[in-house]
């Protein structure tokens, strides 16, 4: 039986977020609402495609199509919003074997391909997968070049004692000896949203980098997500703003999407070690498995996530079309 794949219907949209859910490579910014916030601030129309063999649901894949002076584009995420992850989500696949695996996964994403190229018909694609989508082959078989791309996750499944020993040691020592009422962290509001948006967009503009993401987006993001949370970890010294990150949680992972960039406050205070660790214990009281420092393609930066004691994982960056269209393409940053 062949696997039918169609736009996602009213009764399918209802489903979405279970899904989702159900979906090892589902994310936060796979959920429904957090589709349609992508769609409104990126300017883009949603079309959240959706697939069957028989009843049973085995895939979806959001698709963002953007017209750009009568030139169709698709992305999966849309471009500028930084979104970290997105791409297919595949249902119902782990009870089979590999090689019933395969065939469904593959006649699935021909059928995302064969409705993207008869109803969009686009001259430039980019997609950019959640790090669970471990075989790029079936873009790579309809034209996609792939580039694999890297990040770090923490495993946060040991105790945390067990956890902080695993860390470089001038990691413990930020952590453990920096006295307690030097500073005070806490999970914001909209306020803290807002201040680390801004800290975010200083620092990138003071080293010459396009900071494009409106922060109505991501105050839109934390407002309209169903089931996972956008959550402002702030750092305060004598109650004045020094530093934040903001992290997407959703199931049983959360991520460090934006902010834990150098603070402008001189302040002897570790602040990025107090807050990863902050978030890491936050996610061990309640359950969390994985941190994600969301990225590892970055050598400067990559020497500072390494002292937790990551491990490295792999997503994929996929790219479609002629050279030509590739290079007008290169302005958006999400294919940078």
């Amino acid at each position: 039986m062949s696997v039918d794949v169609r736009l996602a219907t009213d009764d399918d949209r209802d489903r979405w977020n279970d899904y989702v859910e159900q979906s090892p490579q589902g994310t936060l910014c796979h959920e429904l609402e957090a589709l349609r916030v992508q769609a409104d601030h990126a300017d883009a129309t949603l079309h959240p495609l959706v697939g069957f063999k028989g009843q049973e649901p085995v895939g979806i894949f959001p698709v963002f199509e953007i017209d750009k002076r009568i030139v169709t584009t698709v992305f999966s995420p849309p471009p500028r919003l930084r979104v970290p992850y997105l791409g297919p989500a595949f249902l119902n696949m782990a009870k089979l074997k590999q090689r019933k695996r395969e065939r469904r996964r593959q006649r699935f994403m021909d059928g995302c391909f064969e409705w993207i190229e008869s109803e969009l018909c686009p001259k430039y694609g980019h997609v950019r997968t959640s790090t669970a989508v471990t075989d790029s082959r079936p873009f790579k078989w309809n034209a996609y070049d792939a580039t694999p791309k890297y990040t770090y996750a923490v495993d946060l499944t040991p105790p945390a004692d067990d956890l902080l020993l695993t860390f470089s040691s001038d990691a413990r020592r930020n952590i453990t000896t920096t006295d307690d009422d030097a500073y005070e962290i806490d999970v914001g509001d909209e306020a803290a949203i807002r201040s680390i948006h801004e800290q975010v967009r200083s620092r990138y503009e003071s080293q010459g980098i396009d900071f494009d993401v409106p922060v109505e987006f991501v105050l839109d993001l934390a407002d309209r997500s169903q089931n996972g949370h956008v959550r402002p970890y702030t750092l305060s010294v004598d109650g004045e703003f020094v530093g934040g990150i903001l992290a997407l949680e959703y199931g049983d992972t959360t991520g460090r999407w934006m902010g834990g960039v150098r603070p402008d406050a001189d302040v002897d205070v570790p602040t990025n070690d107090l807050l990863d660790w902050a978030i890491m214990e936050d996610g061990l009281e309640r359950g969390i498995e994985t941190y994600d420092l969301v990225g590892a393609d970055t050598r400067r930066i990559n020497r500072y996530k390494a002292k937790f004691n990551p491990e490295l994982r792999t997503y994929y960056g996929l790219e479609y079309g002629s050279w030509g269209m590739r290079a007008v393409a290169s302005v958006y940053d999400s294919v940078k």
